[in-house]
């Protein structure tokens, strides 16, 4: 039902508690239905006494004649048929007023309960992020702003961090591990975060899974919508190989390292992982205990003969 804005109790940045007020509205058309509504209440409530007095007469009336009719030619059996057909037709309008007067109690009810909505109190405990209300303005269905918000209450003591973890490092992701990270409001200064939810499937533009992370916000000091550095406890199924970062070739066709096997320079195939001080982990064709050029380019050829450092 459309409704005006009577008065708006918070601003941008009050922190409320659930069951606060944060807008009064008025509904002058609500008011009139909720008056006619009891009104109602009242008539049929009035009615269902006229039904009772009549009711408690007509069962006298029949109480009477049953007694008289225990004298033989008193009164005649049609009149004492007729007196209990009233009494049975009385008490059927005593049914039917009872529900009528049902009937307009609920009605008056449920307006009155929805009436209580105009007094807007916060669900949960928050802070108001915006307030686009004002006093006198019209809102509700069919006013044309139905879809424009009063205010946005958001709650931050408890927040999500959404990470996109890499596909080569989803297999290593586990539910309830504990991941540290920071943020430019507060450089150097480390929050956590627990791995709570796992997406299930890739995004095939940055070929990531999103991973969303509990973070417990108690102080508030952590705003929603912030970028975060996260330093990804990342659990590998097979064994990092580390190399120096300057042995890791790329050129506009490839990206390799350079192995020495018998003396001999031999171009290997990699990927790149993450870096580590100041080493980088690398896939391929590779194993624990190759022999990795330090400084690698693509000026050493393969096969070139080249003397391992003593």
């Amino acid at each position: 039902m459309a409704s005006f804005v009577e008065a708006v109790h918070v601003d941008r940045g009050s922190v409320v508690k659930e069951g606060d007020r944060l807008v009064s509205l008025v509904a002058p058309e609500m008011d009139a239905q909720v008056a006619e509504s009891e009104s109602k209440a009242q008539a049929v409530q009035l009615q269902f006494a006229e039904a009772q007095a009549k009711l408690l007469a007509v069962q006298t009336t029949y109480e009477m004649l049953k007694m008289a009719s225990a004298t033989p030619g008193a009164i005649s059996m049609n009149e004492l048929t007729l007196s209990e057909k009233g009494v049975e037709a009385a008490q059927a309008v005593v049914q039917a007023v009872t529900n009528s007067a049902r009937a307009a109690r609920s009605a008056a009810e449920a307006l009155r309960n929805l009436q209580a909505y105009l007094q807007v109190k916060a669900p949960f405990d928050g802070v108001v992020t915006e307030r686009m209300g004002h006093p006198g303005a019209l809102v509700g269905p069919g006013t044309g702003g139905a879809t424009m918000p009063l205010l946005y209450l958001e709650q931050s003591s408890r927040l999500r961090l959404v990470v996109p973890v890499p596909e080569v490092q989803v297999a290593g992701v586990a539910r309830g591990m504990t991941v540290s990270f920071t943020v430019p409001a507060y450089p150097g200064q480390p929050f956590r975060g627990t791995v709570a939810r796992v997406s299930q499937t890739l995004d095939t533009r940055t070929r990531s899974m999103a991973v969303e992370l509990d973070v417990p916000n108690p102080a508030g000091r952590l705003a929603p919508g912030m970028y975060a550095d996260v330093d990804w406890p990342v659990r590998m199924t097979r064994t990092s190989l580390l190399v120096p970062s300057s042995s890791v070739v790329v050129t506009t066709e490839r990206m390799f390292v350079i192995r020495v096997r018998d003396g001999k320079a031999e171009w290997v195939n990699v990927t790149r992982g993450a870096p580590v001080n100041g080493l980088v982990e690398v896939f391929g064709a590779l194993k624990v205990g190759d022999e990795i050029v330090e400084r690698g380019n693509d000026e050493i050829r393969e096969g070139t003969s080249i003397k391992s450092a003593s």
